[in-house]
């Protein structure tokens, strides 16, 4: 198996916000496949058109750019998720996975030729200023976003830290575009935030970044510390809105609360890269009782935890079907400094069930109050309503999103609140007292 870096990129890029993890390789296979001689004769037919660009379009192109965007027409044709990075956003992106970055906490994705904004991180500018999931974005700095890719419009959103933007945001519904100015910070993303609920731990996980495993881990202690580890009656892992980020974070924070059993699996093209990954020894929670919580907006990464966490029966998973993505990216450096994120396996939980295009469906579906204004506009279509995304079983047998709506007050969050009556022993089907882990990887 190559040594590659692998990256469960979610629903999501981020304005100032993405994740990476990268090492040093070849763009090349494991085992040379030699070309057709029909595939020379496109690539000459390639060579054909860009001459004929280069010399005879009506302005002079950069050439550059011109291969670059035919490197990217290639990779998007795949599927949604494989793009070419060029050197800075490549190195955007490994700034921004060590969980630091300057921007506006905007997590968005492109639709229709439009950007769309999938959540605004807590505590950045955008939160602050009121942008909200499922907001499309259609002008930045007076400029129209419409003809611009991802990349091109999230760069435009970036900039020196204490400079403005202006954005203009069309919400679904109403009759006139919203103008907002938001001024860009250096956005310190805490991947985890832990907090007591009485004699409820919540651990509040909003990316996998560099820094996840660590923060959840600190956040256990703290938790534990706070209520006293003899009247904890369980953890709350909300891992709503959570657009995923790298494979080895999920890992390790599934392996956080598993003593033995396989967590994940990786199955590429060829058999014998399959790789299978599995818990060590040592249960940060000795056993509590735990309860997972997902949605519309609960990607990739998240959805390795809470499938691993769910085919173990170690957690109860509550809330609202995730979004679907079950493919995994690898990043390969390139030799000029760009990178190309390609889809090169897919995932399966542990007992062997690929969710691609399906999602995580929650033991207990728990469904929130959507408010008058936001009816119709909750809904996410998920990896299925992807346009060129991976297909598992066939149209029939693939499912939509699902809400991604989160109320902002606490007291009326349904879903959390239904937890915690989970672990208090209030609600059918409760455990409220502390279990033995003895997790084993499905048959």
């Amino acid at each position: 198996m190559r040594k590659l870096s692998l990256l469960l990129v979610g629903a999501a890029l981020g304005a100032g916000s993405a994740t990476v993890a990268t090492q040093t390789s070849l763009l090349s296979s494991t085992s040379a496949i030699a070309a057709s001689a029909d595939t020379y004769r496109q690539l000459s037919l390639f060579g054909d058109v860009f001459e004929k660009i280069r010399t005879d379009y009506v302005e002079k192109p950069e050439e550059s750019k011109l291969v670059e965007s035919a490197i990217n027409g290639m990779l998007t044709s795949l599927d949604p998720h494989s793009s070419y990075m060029d050197a800075k956003s490549f190195r955007d992106m490994q700034v921004q996975t060590r969980g630091e970055f300057g921007g506006l906490g905007i997590e968005v994705t492109m639709e229709d030729g439009l950007v769309k904004v999938v959540t605004p991180i807590d505590e950045t500018p955008a939160s602050r200023a009121g942008v909200l999931a499922n907001d499309v974005i259609t002008q930045i700095d007076g400029e129209n976003v419409q003809g611009l890719s991802l990349n091109q419009a999230v760069d435009k959103m970036r900039g020196p830290v204490n400079s403005s933007v202006i954005l203009k945001i069309q919400r679904k519904e109403a009759k006139d575009p919203i103008e907002v100015k938001l001024t860009r910070e250096t956005i310190k993303v805490r991947p985890v935030r832990a907090r007591v609920e009485g004699d409820i731990g919540v651990l509040r996980v909003t990316q996998f970044n560099e820094q996840t495993y660590e923060g959840l881990r600190a956040g256990i202690e703290k938790v534990t510390a706070d209520i006293g580890a003899d009247k904890v009656k369980g953890f709350v892992i909300d891992l709503r809105n959570n657009p995923g980020g790298l494979l080895d974070q999920a890992i390790m924070v599934s392996d956080a609360f598993l003593d033995r059993g396989e967590i994940v699996s990786t199955r590429s093209r060829n058999p014998e890269d399959t790789q299978r990954f599995s818990a060590k020894t040592g249960d940060l929670t000795k056993g509590k009782p735990l309860v997972v919580l997902v949605n519309g907006g609960s990607a990739s990464a998240s959805e390795i935890v809470a499938g691993a966490l769910q085919d173990h029966k170690r957690a109860t998973v509550m809330g609202t079907r995730s979004f679907g993505k079950g493919s995994v990216q690898t990043i390969i450096p390139l030799a000029g400094n760009g990178a190309v994120r390609l889809t090169t396996a897919r995932y399966y939980t542990p007992s062997g069930t690929s969710i691609q295009a399906k999602g995580i469906t929650p033991d207990m579906e728990v469904l929130q109050d959507i408010p008058d204004d936001l009816k119709g506009k909750d809904e996410t279509k998920g990896e299925a309503g992807l346009r060129g995304h991976l297909q598992n079983g066939g149209e029939k047998e693939e499912r939509g999103g699902s809400s991604a709506y989160v109320p902002p007050d606490p007291t009326k969050d349904k879903q959390l609140i239904a937890a915690y009556e989970f672990l208090r022993g209030e609600r059918k089907g409760a455990a409220n007292t502390t279990t033995t882990n003895t997790a084993t990887a499905p048959n």
